[in-house]
């Protein structure tokens, strides 16, 4: 990083600190409104800076509460991406993917269709490996072979999902889990939509050590994020920026 980017750093660090700080009693839709628009108009790593900081300034103590409101920001922040920026990052992810030898290798991966402005990762999805997607069935997950676009439907809560008829996959054949999430800390720890599928699923011996990477973007890739004793860290993280991997 250069001179004048370590300069604009300590310039977005300071401010930050003043933003956040008590004091000034900015209303979280303020906050809100603040990080979207630094994000749509500002320089991009200097933005994502930023917006870390504010997501999780006044977070309140309680572990539920606390997801539910970084939650709910950054969530905002992620639709407010301008379309052509959401395709290069999610580009940049799966350029990363691509290099990694583990994925390189891996017969069959589980991953996930973009929904609401998450990275899209159908770019990497072709018939030399088989792809695994979700289908929610009560309280549980149930992983169906990807065919393509037309074995897609709209499912629970808006998500598109494999069409129930699709043939099933089972734990013992997956090589890789690619996790979609709001956020993820810096120690691997995820942030979700809520729901717990995939802390439920993880849990279980079957899947237990089973290699798994959080997708998000670079901006949600944070310090720290609130957790509960249930929650499972992931083996990596990947984003814009690069793939990030648990020694």
């Amino acid at each position: 990083m250069g001179r004048q980017r370590i300069q604009q750093k300590q310039t977005l660090t300071f401010l930050t600190d003043r933003l956040t700080n008590s004091s000034f009693h900015l209303p979280h839709s303020r906050l809100d409104f603040l990080a979207i628009l630094l994000f749509v108009f500002a320089d991009g790593l200097l933005t994502e800076f930023l917006m870390s900081s504010i997501a999780q300034s006044s977070l309140p103590s309680d572990p539920a509460t606390a997801k539910a409101d970084l939650r709910r920001r950054l969530l905002k922040a992620r639709q407010a991406i301008p379309p052509q920026q959401w395709r290069q990052k999610s580009d940049r992810i799966c350029a990363h993917l691509q290099t990694w030898p583990t994925f390189q290798n891996a017969r069959c991966i589980l991953a996930y269709w973009s929904f609401r402005n998450e990275p899209d990762l159908s770019p990497l999805m072709d018939h030399r490996r088989y792809w695994g997607l979700p289908r929610c069935s009560g309280k549980t997950m149930v992983w169906h072979q990807w065919q393509g676009a037309q074995g897609l439907q709209t499912g629970r809560y808006g998500i598109t999902e494999p069409v129930a008829h699709a043939p099933e996959i089972s734990p013992d054949q997956v090589d890789l889990i690619l996790v979609p999430a709001v956020a993820c800390d810096v120690t691997g720890y995820r942030l979700g939509y809520g729901g717990g599928y995939s802390d439920r699923m993880l849990t279980k011996p079957q899947w237990r050590q089973k290699p798994t990477v959080a997708i998000v973007f670079e901006y949600a890739r944070l310090p720290k994020v609130p957790r509960d004793i249930w929650d499972r860290p992931m083996q990596g993280i990947c984003t814009e920026s690069g793939l990030f991997l648990k020694e």
